[in-house]
């Protein structure tokens, strides 16, 4: 994903606008909204995120015991701004070992959740039954937030996705057990209302699992 943007579906190479074309294209899935280049886990870059895009940037606040902010990723251009985010955070998962999540806030469609997810996507569609009691509950900026577990995902993961502010709402835990994390009430603060708070974000080594 580092050096320049790419297809938030797919990972493939995006063309610019042009002569023939007014937005980003993949040979693949069209028109979409590029992912930009990831760059290692920082104050500033989380303020560069924050300061571009039009949907949530949620994070876990404060972090459990622990953890650390591991990467952040957005999809969409300096025109249009962000229509996707994803963040990243690892630390100890509830069972030992090392536990990892990515939080992902995108508009319909942009696809950025179900691939983190390994699902072809580009929205949970079928895979999310909304007709039996949530599996898990967090607070998304204030409000109680139902999220259900996503089926078809690979084995190594758990999948939650749901509805925050009229927006997708992904979360992706490593390894699979560690989705335990999301049966507590776990506190989600969109980082765009956080003000001075984001300078206290503790910042660690550059997750793989947002390059994938």
């Amino acid at each position: 994903m580092r050096g320049e943007p790419s297809c938030p579906k797919c990972g493939g190479r995006v063309r610019a606008p042009g002569l023939f074309a007014d937005s980003w294209q993949c040979d693949i899935h069209g028109t979409v909204h590029p992912l930009q280049p990831v760059v290692p886990p920082s104050v500033e870059a989380l303020g560069v995120v924050v300061g571009r895009t039009h949907v949530p940037v949620w994070m876990p606040w404060p972090l459990p015991i622990g953890w650390l902010f591991t990467g952040v990723a957005c999809a969409g251009d300096d025109r249009n701004g962000g229509r996707a985010t994803a963040v990243a955070c690892s630390g100890p998962g509830p069972l030992g070992g090392v536990g990892e999540l990515i939080l992902v806030a995108e508009e319909l469609g942009v696809g950025l959740g179900a691939r983190y997810a390994g699902l072809p996507g580009p929205d949970p569609g079928s895979r999310l039954c909304v007709d039996k009691p949530p599996d898990a509950k967090v607070l998304a900026a204030g409000r109680p937030t139902p999220l259900w577990h996503v089926g078809g995902v690979p084995g190594d993961r758990a999948v939650f996705a749901g509805e925050a502010r009229g927006l997708w709402l992904w979360a992706i835990v490593w390894p699979e057990l560690s989705g335990l994390l999301l049966y507590d009430e776990v506190v989600l603060t969109d980082l765009r209302e956080a003000g001075a708070e984001i300078d206290l974000v503790p910042c660690g080594a550059l997750s793989p699992r947002i390059l994938s």
